[in-house]
């Protein structure tokens, strides 16, 4: 099938012919990417590479590509938020199926696979600190989704529980739920992660519930994600990129799972006492798992 050109509005690229946000290259990329929020973030992944041939550094988007125990991998920074995500799963998703040259997607397209490593707070009680959990599914308060269209794999009768579980508000976004990658998710599910349902909020303060200088329209928020099953299931953490990177993952085509490192525990009030041991001992383990396994 052939594909007319995308306009240079669409698909921009900047003057030495690299993606306009991340300045990346086709060929600057791996096929399995490790995807961290924040930029400092990526050299707490990248020193354990043995080679690094891509260093690229952009706004909040910092990239290293290099090869650890002898398989190519790159991490990249999203920054924060499923508004940021859409910009780096859109451009991953370019530098491997569009050509440059000719403005045209590829006739045969590869697929990414793409692990978030994150942190997380819990919020259920007997989510324990500094253990790791794995993102089974995850409900999106986000809206991002929604801009979409061919969104079949969404888990409507999910999201229609939770709305009215929640007694949710019509001003807010409509929550979405979007399953990982069952391939990634079997590599994942050995006994150190734990699995559960993360929700992906669009704040850190007033959308997780926390309350510092002023009120919440609903002060229980985090009492009634706390409360919420669904198949005998719970919401176990929240965080803020997982239900985007899961969602734009299946609408192109390509895997994802998302690997949180709990640091707090919102239903107990507490937080990690060596948050940076607890973020590297995932990063060590990921990268082991990533590299003994094939994928």
């Amino acid at each position: 099938m052939k594909h007319k050109p995308f306009s240079p509005s669409e698909l921009i690229l900047n003057e030495d012919g690299s993606i306009y946000h991340l300045h990346l290259k086709p060929g600057d990329i791996a096929s399995t990417i490790i995807t961290v929020g924040d930029p400092d973030r990526v050299s707490n992944v990248s020193k354990y590479f043995e080679t690094i041939e891509v260093s690229v550094h952009k706004r909040e988007f910092k990239t290293h590509t290099g090869t650890y125990n002898g398989k190519r991998l790159t991490v990249i920074s999203t920054g924060i938020g499923t508004d940021n995500i859409d910009i780096v799963m859109n451009e991953l998703d370019a530098l491997v199926n569009i050509d440059f040259e000719t403005k045209t997607v590829k006739e045969s397209l590869t697929q990414l696979n793409l692990i978030r490593i994150g942190t997380s707070g819990g919020i259920q009680p007997d989510i324990e600190l500094d253990s790791f959990l794995v993102s089974e599914t995850a409900i999106g308060l986000d809206s991002l989704l929604h801009f979409y269209g061919e969104t079949d794999f969404l888990d409507t009768p999910f999201s229609e529980a939770f709305i009215a579980h929640m007694n949710w508000s019509l001003l807010k976004s409509s929550p979405y739920v979007v399953a990982a990658d069952e391939t990634l998710l079997r590599l994942f599910s050995e006994p150190t992660f734990r699995s559960g349902i993360t929700a992906t909020n669009v704040g850190f303060y007033g959308p997780q519930g926390r309350v510092l200088r002023y009120k919440l329209e609903n002060a229980e928020l985090n009492d009634k994600l706390q409360s919420f099953q669904y198949n005998d299931k719970k919401i176990t953490n929240l965080e803020m990129e997982t239900s985007g990177i899961y969602g734009m993952a299946k609408l192109l085509g390509h895997r994802a799972i998302s690997l949180n490192a709990i640091l707090a525990n919102r239903a107990n009030g507490n937080f990690s006492s060596d948050p940076q041991q607890t973020i590297d001992t995932l990063i060590q383990k990921t990268l082991d798992i990533l590299t003994n396994e094939e994928l």
